[in-house]
């Protein structure tokens, strides 16, 4: 596997600078909550369960040097911290959920001194790494289930190891089958305009010897009708109670598509990323994005001074063009309301007894 995505060193945060990807390996070092502020909202990090990890620490840097033994002037500015970097990006849940569960740490423990409440929140940072890793290799154990050898799998955008702390949501079931001798093929969609498919996707699977075939967008289509596809997995920064699904804007088509060909889609989701409080995609946030990343794209101008831009990062796809979703306890299959509900309080897989990929 490559690096893993973030690393605690040394008092602070080391990430893979994502933006430098694929032709520089380039790790930075985050000590303070405005260096993770910015380094989500550049999508230096980036993936839903990654930047509410990164979150996490930010709460931690942020905190860090606060100068007061009074503990309600110390949660006034972890308040003030949280919400700063909850603005960094709004659609993915993950980074709502992982602020919350700071303070949530914080209220546990009502006695505890400033110097103490320092320290809860960087071990519940550090935790969530261990958490992730958990989750993201029991999501590849389930859905390692579905995979034959010789299968086509078509994925969007980045939901692989550079998306979470190490081993990924939609790729994990491919990293696992390769560890089980099971060989399959991953297209991988371009995703523009960012392209992270291309720059993140394929630089991933070429380093861990899966083979991958990198596509354009607007092939998804012709490589069903081919025969080349067996199923298409990707990721999710957010699920409706419903079962509406928020991932990279191109989803939705892709789940279109794959229900045209008769493919099954999937959708891989730590409950994390399940957001019980809505009822449907339409009250997920879309985050709009610089209009230069479509007019400027590719490190030269590409459209005309002045033209309109609509840049959307995210879309909705409806539950039911959804097959199944691939989380840490299980497949969830419709109906997806009741189901989604059901999955959130059994117990997950423990950290200290999962074995490595």
């Amino acid at each position: 596997m490559h690096t893993p995505t973030l690393t605690w060193q040394d008092d602070a945060l080391v990430i893979v600078d994502q933006t430098r990807l694929p032709t520089e390996k380039v790790l930075v070092r985050l000590t303070s909550a405005d260096d993770v502020f910015r380094a989500i909202r550049s999508m230096q990090v980036r993936g839903a369960p990654a930047i509410g990890i990164a979150a996490a620490f930010g709460v931690y840097l942020g905190v860090r040097d606060v100068a007061t033994a009074d503990r309600q002037v110390f949660l006034a500015a972890v308040d003030v911290v949280a919400n700063r970097l909850v603005s960094a990006r709004p659609t993915a849940v993950n980074l709502a959920w992982a602020l919350e569960r700071q303070r949530r740490t914080l209220s546990r423990h009502p006695q505890a001194s400033v110097p103490e409440l320092k320290q809860l929140l960087l071990a519940e940072a550090q935790s969530m790494i261990q958490e992730d890793n958990a989750v993201c290799l029991a999501i590849g154990r389930h859905g390692a289930e579905l995979l034959r050898p010789g299968m086509g799998i078509l994925t969007h955008c980045n939901a692989g190891g550079l998306g979470t702390a190490r081993y990924g949501t939609a790729l994990a079931p491919i990293y696992v089958a390769k560890a089980r001798g099971i060989d399959v093929h991953v297209y991988a969609d371009e995703t523009r305009p960012v392209l992270q498919g291309a720059r993140l996707t394929a630089w991933e699977l070429k380093e861990a010897g899966v083979p991958v075939t990198l596509i354009c967008d607007n092939m998804a289509a012709v490589v069903m009708q081919r025969g080349w596809v067996q199923a298409v997995i990707v990721g999710t920064d957010r699920v409706a109670r419903n079962g509406d699904v928020a991932n990279k804007i191109g989803t939705y088509g892709l789940a279109v598509l794959a229900k045209a060909h008769s493919i099954p889609f999937y959708v891989a989701a730590p409950r994390s990323s399940i957001d019980l409080a809505i009822a449907s995609g339409a009250e997920i946030p879309i985050e709009e994005r610089d209009p230069r990343e479509v007019t400027e794209g590719m490190g030269r101008k590409i459209a005309p001074d002045g033209v309109h831009v609509f840049n959307p990062a995210f879309d909705v796809t409806p539950a039911e063009l959804v097959t199944a979703f691939i989380t840490e306890v299980g497949l969830v299959k419709p109906p997806f309301e009741q189901e989604l509900a059901r999955i959130m309080d059994l117990p997950g897989p423990d950290p200290k007894a999962t074995p490595p990929l």
